[in-house]
């Protein structure tokens, strides 16, 4: 169970890092990509599986990473906020993703850095077991 955990929460590292990839490499294909989020019902439940997987992946790992309270941290926050998405109708998840992503796509170099960041940060943090 440890080592799955920490093959998900590499994956989500290495996702990061090449959605920031695609953001500068492929716009367009970033653009429809995030305009994807919650469209369906089928998209906004396997978001919250994904989110699910992630966030206790991530607190089952967290103990074999540096900043393991941040990170427990991190996954308790993901986990909580998946079943916020879970118990409202998929249609407003929705309604809000077409708010909030036509400024947050219009400015993806934004979404690019703190991805990469991010992703960079969740990869070091998973090499403490490397390291030790």
């Amino acid at each position: 169970m440890h080592l799955l955990s920490g093959i998900v929460v590499v994956s989500f590292g290495l996702y990061l890092i090449g959605l920031a990839a695609v953001i500068v490499a492929a716009p367009a294909v970033a653009d429809r990509f995030l305009n994807a989020f919650a469209s369906s019902a089928r998209t906004h439940y396997t978001e919250q599986a994904l989110r699910l997987l992630v966030g206790g992946a991530t607190i089952n790992f967290a103990g074999a990473m540096w900043f393991e309270d941040a990170f427990r941290l991190f996954g308790w926050l993901v986990i909580v906020s998946t079943i916020g998405l879970l118990l409202i109708p998929w249609q407003w998840h929705h309604r809000f993703a077409s708010r909030v992503m036509p400024p947050m796509i219009e400015r993806k170099w934004l979404l690019a850095v703190g991805s990469s960041a991010l992703g960079a940060f969740v990869l070091y943090a998973a090499s403490r077991t490397v390291i030790q």
